[in-house]
């Protein structure tokens, strides 16, 4: 019984957090736990497990006498959470280049000539998900699990954001241009030079959202 109550919470909390990045529950909404266990057909119980999970990765908070909300996330968390990642992603590549074997280089090349083929076409969508694709191949390549731990929580968070950098002006051929400097350092074996580039590589990130945040609030205010 208390496996099936535990896997029950976990799918309670998967099917919250789809929810949440998808924009069905926004940012600041409140979570009715009356409603979602009728519109579930669960008790309270396996909810309220869930609740705990998704408060605890950071995409809820818990108000006293008052109940669960969607997490908001500022410019100062993105300041904070960013350099983080790129020292956790630098890291995995600077692991990558020392682990990855011919063959993986192999299948990053074809993510990458794919990436370059969305980036021509200017696909953003189908961009997204061939970087994607790349960063968790480098992430695996790192062979670390506290890492790829670690960087999952923290992309919760930015998800949780949902945030389009890629739409900052010239910032889509930037990236790529980024990508292909961390895929050059992979295949020279350069660790160090994999670990630079992979933080500059997310550190511009930072920058191309906070001027598009810029740029999204004159045009506001104008």
């Amino acid at each position: 019984m208390r496996l099936i109550q535990n896997s029950l919470h976990d799918e309670v909390a998967a099917t919250l957090r789809d929810r949440i990045f998808s924009g069905e529950l926004l940012p600041g909404a409140f979570i009715d736990e009356v409603a979602l266990a009728e519109q579930m057909a669960i008790s309270r119980t396996p909810l309220r497990e869930a609740l705990k999970v998704l408060t605890a990765e950071g995409l809820l908070r818990h108000e006293p006498r008052r109940g669960c909300f969607v997490n908001e996330v500022t410019e100062q968390d993105l300041d904070e959470i960013f350099p983080v990642i790129a020292l956790l992603e630098g890291r995995c590549a600077f692991e990558a280049a020392r682990n990855a074997s011919d063959a993986d280089l192999a299948a990053l090349e074809t993510l990458h000539e794919r990436l370059q083929r969305h980036a021509r076409a200017k696909r953003i969508n189908d961009y997204y998900e061939a970087n994607f694709a790349i960063h968790e191949a480098i992430i695996t390549l790192a062979n670390n699990r506290w890492l790829a731990q670690v960087i999952g929580d923290l992309r919760k968070i930015v998800k949780l954001a949902r945030l389009q950098q890629l739409h900052a002006p010239g910032r889509l051929e930037q990236s790529l241009s980024e990508h292909m400097a961390v895929f050059a350092a992979l295949k020279a074996r350069d660790a160090e030079g994999a670990e630079v580039a992979m933080r500059t590589h997310l550190t511009r990130q930072r920058v191309a959202l906070r001027e598009l945040a810029r740029n999204q609030k004159s045009r506001l205010t104008a």
